[in-house]
């Protein structure tokens, strides 16, 4: 038996998995049981080791300056390698017992993603230094020492771990150095950050696009503590506490005087929104859940584990060539703002085929290059496809319907095939109504896919069995690519599947055993034709 077809159900969890994929490519495999023992000598020696290249970054400061004081990327990102510690099979544990924040990144030299993600760990490492937080940031060459690498409990590449007293917590934050820095202060007991000076403001403000601002009247009482409670809840933004109309205002520039005040401020054409209700942790953590996206969001690999895990449950997707979606961007802000908050619009790059595939492939469209546009209501776990013209104005009626439920669901289907003179009729999505559920004839349904290695034998079954009822009128045999073809009244879990559809009953099909003999589907093929005979004589 196989895997369960790629049905309308199917659309959130192939996201789930798609991110899953993009976050662990491969397993690690186990060395062999010999370990060596750690003398004393070498564990001071480590020690030291770690000590002078802490030592010899804060030495080289001044030399990592290119003639005109400026550091280069390269030497940035040099700087901040050499500050992230190197683990290995000899010093893994005692790193991980002596330090009370330690952050683990589990990677292979040949992982693609391995590669993208660590100069992002290293320029994390490196600003995390330079805030003087307590959080050292390690990695370790999972292929190279894989006994250690499973003992941390990392099981795939790359993977992301923080230990806490030596006690480890999956890594859930996202993958730029930005956010990785927040999420290892808010774990490690610095959920926000006081400013107190207009100058600390403006200083905060080069280095940060988006926060939360909170302007209270002292750091203390209810409001405040509801505040302090969603920073720790959360664990992608930067929150900002002040006592300071002056600071609230160089931060958020619409902040009102009164206090308390919260706002979140993002780098984008809607950068400030204020939060207007009740001062309450769920209230606030809502509040970012429904504004922390911009009003559209252009799908990276960097925020689409952000994207797939969100919890709006109305989502559009613009499907489109670079230059395309360059011209359509500035019209669609107008649509993203009538509905915000309501739904999610997104834009994906057509040629970028490890985000636009897993989406299209849902709608039979995997070799589109033209502008698609596309929708899903997890709530009804529904999708759709605008069929028209994706002008601005059609897309904006797209969502208004998707919005009111007034959109059809979408349903893969193959063209209608040419059945004449066929043993064993081809059913597709569009005439399953009319081949199967309208039809006054019995039908012994065969729901097959490519993929599935089974399939084939059972295919020669029944063709077998069409040639053997052949001349009967009240039988008819039938097949359809679950692959390629989608039906709301077809839920199928497993191929081959093998489903009887009675003249009399075509809403509770009968599942035959795909691996009975000819012999024994025939018996059951003339059990239900006698009973449906006997019946009809009954009437009589």
């Amino acid at each position: 038996m196989q895997t369960p077809k790629p049905t309308s159900r199917f659309v959130l969890f192939s996201l789930i998995l798609l991110f899953s994929l993009t976050i662990f490519t491969t397993k690690v495999v186990p060395e062999s049981s010999h370990s060596t023992t750690q003398s004393t000598e070498e564990d001071v020696e480590d020690a030291q080791a770690l000590q002078e290249l802490i030592a010899l970054d804060e030495e080289s400061e001044d030399s990592d300056q290119n003639p005109d004081g400026i550091s280069s990327e390269a030497q940035v990102l040099s700087k901040a390698q050499r500050i992230v510690l190197e683990l290995n099979g000899e010093n893994a544990k005692r790193v991980i017992d002596e330090n009370e924040y330690l952050m683990v990144l589990g990677y292979a030299p040949w992982c693609a993603r391995s590669a993208e993600l660590m100069p992002r760990f290293a320029e994390a490492a490196n600003v995390l230094k330079e805030l003087g937080s307590s959080v050292l940031m390690a990695k370790i060459d999972a292929e190279r020492y894989p006994k250690a690498a499973s003992n941390l409990g990392i099981k795939g590449f790359p993977t992301l771990l923080l230990f806490v007293n030596g006690t480890s917590q999956p890594y859930s934050g996202g993958f730029s150095s930005e956010e990785m820095v927040i999420w290892a202060r808010k774990k490690t007991g610095v959920p926000i950050i006081r400013i107190s000076s207009v100058i600390e403001a403006n200083e905060f403000l080069k280095k940060h696009s988006t926060f939360v601002v909170g302007l209270f009247e002292n750091f203390e009482g209810p409001d405040y503590e509801e505040f302090v409670k969603a920073a720790t809840s959360d664990n992608e933004i930067q929150f900002i506490e002040t006592i300071s109309p002056e600071v609230a205002k160089v931060l958020f520039p619409d902040a009102k005087p009164s206090k308390p005040f919260l706002g979140l401020t993002k780098s984008e054409p809607e950068r400030y929104t204020a939060y207007e209700d009740t001062i309450n942790v769920d209230g606030i953590l809502q509040f970012l859940d429904n504004n922390k996206f911009p009003l559209i969001t252009v799908l990276t690999e960097l925020n689409s584990a952000k994207v797939y895990s969100s919890t709006k449950k109305l989502q559009v997707y613009v499907f489109a060539e670079a230059d395309d979606l360059r011209k359509l961007s500035e019209p669609l802000q107008e649509v993203a703002r009538k509905f915000k908050s309501k739904i999610m619009l997104v834009l994906v790059d057509i040629s970028q085929d490890n985000l636009a595939k897993p989406f299209l492939t849902l709608f039979g469209l995997e070799e589109s290059n033209n502008i698609v546009v596309i929708a899903f209501d997890y709530n009804s776990s529904s999708k759709y496809l605008l069929e028209s013209d994706p002008a601005p104005a059609k897309i904006e009626e797209f969502c208004s319907g998707l919005f009111h439920g007034t959109l059809s669901p979408f349903y893969k289907s193959q063209p209608i095939p040419d059945n004449k003179d066929a043993n064993v009729l081809t059913v597709v999505g569009k005439t399953f109504n009319d081949l199967v559920l309208r039809s006054s004839t019995n039908i012994l349904l065969e729901v097959h896919t490519p993929w599935c290695i089974t399939c084939e034998a059972t295919s020669k079954q029944v063709e077998k069995l069409a040639k053997h009822f052949k001349g009967l009128e009240n039988l008819v045999f039938a097949r359809i690519d679950a692959s390629e073809n989608e039906h709301p009244k077809l839920q199928v879990e497993e191929y081959p599947t093998l489903l009887f559809y009675t003249s009399k009953d075509k809403q509770n099909p009968i599942k035959f055993s795909a691996k009975s003999s000819s012999k024994d589907l025939a018996a059951l093929i003339n059990k239900y034709l006698k009973t449906q005979e006997d019946d009809s004589k009954d009437e009589l």
